[in-house]
């Protein structure tokens, strides 16, 4: 599989798509985000995984996105996500509430392609009345009353992620985050940015191979050095909490967020 570059990548992400974006732990791909930004893209529809961050807040407070389904909404120390915050408070974007383990566990079920999962952590939870989606059956295996919850698979239109690295199959490390193989596993398609390409067949390495996502699940990949920060990634390098709180802080308001964007997005990648 041969690289293509950014802007090419984000050219694979069609307005409206449903979009699976790990979270600022996970190797985010905070560089596609901003070259969404910078291509206008419109009505997307985010899943976070199971939270959302800098690369979904920003897509937000550029008026990218028509819908959020996530766990939460934070920026590293700079607290919630203040984009999505005045989003949800003005009614530009609509949210879709879950809990962590209910969103591993409907990408679960579609990586297993079977239309639900049993979850049991929800039960009692406001959130379940709000999920038409989900259903409260009881346990069939149960000699009594034992309610389950049914979680209904979700397979979004994209997974999207950064990773160290990939070799010429299309075979992508990425070490120990493996909720980045369930979302690409789940998701219809992958796309990739990565650090650098890598000689020979990294399947075939005993130490690195169950660090790896198979080429099978990924569509497409962009080299783009520092493609996660200002989140980190793996032992490449850290999160940087600097560039989060002035993020933060001027995201906070519309005009310092206008400024934010001037200042680092659409003037192209600068780190």
């Amino acid at each position: 599989m041969a690289p293509i570059g950014l802007d090419g990548l984000a050219a694979l992400v069609p307005d409206g798509a449903h979009l699976a974006l790990p979270p600022d732990n996970s190797a985010p791909p905070s560089a596609l985000a901003r070259a969404l930004v910078r291509r206008a893209a419109r009505g997307l529809r985010l899943l976070g995984v199971p939270v959302s961050g800098y690369a979904a807040d920003l897509l937000i407070g550029a008026g990218c996105v028509a819908s959020v389904q996530t766990s939460a909404a934070m920026v590293g120390e700079a607290g919630l996500a203040p984009r999505f915050s005045a989003a949800v408070a003005a009614g530009s974007i609509s949210v879709i509430d879950a809990t962590c383990p209910a969103i591993h566990t409907a990408l679960q079920a579609a990586e297993k392609g079977v239309p639900f999962m049993p979850l049991r952590g929800v039960l009692g939870s406001d959130i379940v009345a709000h999920r038409p989606d989900w259903t409260v059956i009881d346990n069939p295996f149960a000699n009594g009353p034992d309610p389950i919850l049914l979680v209904a698979a979700v397979a979004p239109d994209i997974a999207a992620f950064h990773a160290a690295c990939a070799d010429a199959h299309g075979n992508v490390y990425v070490g120990r985050r493996r909720e980045l193989a369930t979302m690409a596993h789940a998701a219809r398609r992958a796309l990739v940015t990565v650090e650098r390409m890598v000689e020979g067949d990294l399947l075939e390495d005993e130490r690195l191979a169950p660090g790896v996502i198979s080429g099978v699940y990924i569509e497409a990949v962009a080299i783009v050095g520092r493609g996660a920060w200002p989140a980190g990634l793996l032992d490449e390098y850290s999160l940087d909490g600097a560039h989060l709180a002035e993020y933060g802080a001027l995201a906070a308001t519309g005009a310092g967020f206008r400024t934010y964007l001037e200042r680092y997005v659409l003037k192209g990648e600068a780190r």
